[in-house]
């Protein structure tokens, strides 16, 4: 099992270029099932989560799906058995994005549940409910769930709660459905406005993406197009909050920083200097970091992604930092692993209290998930000494050649194997 070696502290220089979004790019390849004739998206990371999806696409059907470089091509669409299984989504929770558009183009779906998940309290509690307002039948049997309709009819949708999985497997759904549907208290992400815009230039007639209120005139078939992925924020912020760290000076190319407002404003508050120029953030050299406070909400608010980073940031800042999770209910395994490297956090049920500045020091850690693999190679470019990442898979899933992107800005990290 590989593993992630950095040798600290690092100072960074130079420039890195964002990749394209990572949940911006599965939704849309999970909505080419909804198309006739061609797709074609440019930007597409190379990540493990992409490769998985490549795979479920072709699972079901799809004739032709490949990948060269960051041009991903899909043809075919849902042509065989409506169900994707659970070893091929048992990694990745987007995986229940099929659900909608083979449900939609089919007439059925059984899709299994992605590992971990129990219905119940669950964000697809929504999806389910919609879909089931839309003339859906639906049942859960033996980890999977089990839809079926001749074809789904408009209806006016309200989220309890902002969704954004729920919100674009919806969407897509109403795409070819009949008649007019209006979904209320919808996400706000650019990665949902994204999908409106690629299902659009298919021939969708979807209105109002990026509010909280959106609207899907039903039609008979989608075309094939191209499209090209917007940049990920989650990677570029932690470049961003990795440039900061170190004390370092990192320009992020490609990226777009209207996506990252919030971001910028909670750097600048705690001393970081930036530069914005068109698609470029650059990080100054500055003086000491102050703490600051930060809670983590849906779009346009400060997102939970970047919760983890942040904090491995706040551990170089004066005095202390409150930072408070909403999302997600158990979004600080990352916590343990820094208090090995010397960080001094207390938990309070979903608020952690940091106090800053502490001297890390490099250690073996464990990565729990994607963004928690973030925040310890932040904190090992920070350190004194050998850090050491366990589970180096789970930064592979929405980081394309992390490794190599810092090596280009001088850090001393690389990949080895267990």
């Amino acid at each position: 099992m590989d593993k992630i070696r950095i040798h600290g502290p690092c100072r960074l220089q130079g420039r890195v270029r964002a990749s394209g979004a990572k949940n911006a790019v599965l939704p849309e390849m999970a909505a080419t099932l909804l198309v006739d004739g061609p797709v074609t998206l440019r930007n597409v990371p190379v990540v493990r989560d992409v490769q998985t999806m490549i795979k479920v696409l072709r699972h079901l059907g799809a004739r032709r799906v490949s990948l060269d470089g960051d041009v991903l091509r899909v043809e075919g669409g849902a042509a065989g058995e409506p169900e994707a299984p659970y070893d091929l989504v048992r990694t990745m929770r987007a995986s229940i994005l099929v659900l909608g558009p083979l449900l939609a183009r089919l007439g059925r779906a059984r899709v299994s549940l992605p590992g971990g998940c129990a219905i119940g309290a669950r964000p697809i509690d929504y999806h389910i409910e919609a879909l089931r307002r839309m003339g859906a039948a639906i049942e859960i049997e033996h980890g999977f769930v089990v839809a079926s309709s001749p074809r789904l009819k408009g209806a006016e949708i309200v989220f309890a709660e902002r969704t954004v999985t729920g919100t674009e497997n919806v969407m897509m759904a109403a795409v070819l459905a009949e008649g007019r549907t209006v979904l209320k208290n919808c996400a706000l992400e650019p990665e949902v406005t994204d999908l409106a815009r690629f299902l659009n230039a298919c021939g969708a007639r979807i209105e109002g993406a990026g509010t909280g209120r959106i609207v899907i005139e039903g039609v008979e078939r989608l075309r094939g197009t191209e499209h090209r992925v917007i940049p990920d924020r989650i990677e570029a912020g932690t470049f961003l909050i990795a440039a900061a760290a170190t004390q370092s000076a990192v320009t992020v190319e490609r990226c777009d920083p209207t996506h990252l407002e919030t971001v910028l404003d909670k750097l600048q508050e705690c001393g970081v200097v930036l530069r914005v120029d068109g698609d470029a953030i650059g990080v100054g050299k500055d003086g000491p970091l102050r703490g600051v406070n930060v809670t983590t909400r849906p779009y346009p608010d400060f997102p939970t992604d970047l919760q983890a980073q942040f904090m491995a940031l706040m551990t170089r800042a004066e005095g202390v930092s409150i930072i408070t999770e909403t999302v997600f209910e158990n979004r600080f395994l990352h916590v343990g692993e820094l208090r090995r490297m010397g960080a001094r956090i207390v938990v309070d049920g979903q608020t952690a209290i940091v106090a800053g500045p502490a001297p890390l020091s490099g250690a073996p850690v464990m990565a729990s998930d994607l963004r928690a693999s973030a925040c310890l190679i932040v904190a090992g470019l920070s350190a004194e000494g050998e850090t050491v990442i366990n589970r180096a898979y789970h930064i592979d899933r929405g980081y394309e050649k992390v490794e190599t992107k810092f090596q280009t800005l001088g850090a001393r990290i690389e990949r080895i194997g267990g």
